[in-house]
């Protein structure tokens, strides 16, 4: 069992929590982790890009010159890929980026993610709390209590409206449900502030040892 001090809003020691040891300090799998991010990166493409080969250009498809006598290279018509204005040949045409990832391999990537944020005391544990009415200013002084200052993820057990909408506004800091987690998230944020609750509910979906793919 791992032990993490549980804060409060005024960056005040409360409590110690144990967390299991099959969440805190399960194996980090990179190359799960990986794949876990290509995918989602992937997923994120819009897929639009578009060119017009030479079929679509508008344009004469009269042939410039003669084949044969003029002393030139032989040409066809001025929508060809090779001339000012012309189609695109093998440009990009819309396609779906999409890689299919396997259930259980997105929840391996998260487990090994979430582990390698608490072996290297990237996470703490703050006790549930709501906001009245959504205010930006709260929440830079609960960050100012904490002593953060990089990328912050809040992690909540439950949607709070409230605080959503009072971080949204400071820079590199960012709140989700513990049930929206994602392998990204988790990398791309320096520190991952916890709440009681969403801990507990993420212990419980990975407190039990998980087969490697």
């Amino acid at each position: 069992m791992a032990a993490l001090d549980v804060y409060d809003r005024s960056g005040d020691t409360q409590k110690q929590k144990e967390l299991s040891d099959a969440f805190v300090n399960a194996p980090v799998n990179e190359a799960v982790i990986h794949q876990c991010v290509v995918a989602y990166l992937a997923n994120q493409r819009r897929g639009t890009a578009s060119t017009k080969t030479r079929s679509e250009v508008r344009g004469s498809g009269k042939k410039l010159y003669r084949q044969k006598g003029t002393g030139r290279a032989r040409v066809g018509d001025g929508k060809s890929p090779i001339r000012v204005h012309g189609g695109v040949a093998f440009g990009p045409k819309p396609r779906s980026y999409r890689q299919h990832t396997p259930k259980k391999v997105r929840q391996l990537g998260l487990q090994s993610a979430l582990a390698g944020k608490f072996q290297s005391d990237d996470c703490m544990l703050i006790e549930d709390f709501t906001l009245d009415v959504p205010k930006t200013k709260d929440m830079v002084q609960v960050l100012g209590n904490l002593g953060l200052a990089d990328k912050v993820l809040f992690v909540l057990g439950e949607p709070e409206s409230n605080i959503r909408l009072s971080v949204r506004n400071i820079p590199n800091v960012n709140s989700c449900v513990w049930n929206t987690l994602n392998v990204y998230d988790v990398l791309w944020h320096d520190k991952i502030v916890f709440t009681e609750s969403a801990a507990e509910k993420l212990e419980e979906k990975f407190g039990q040892p998980t087969e490697e793919a």
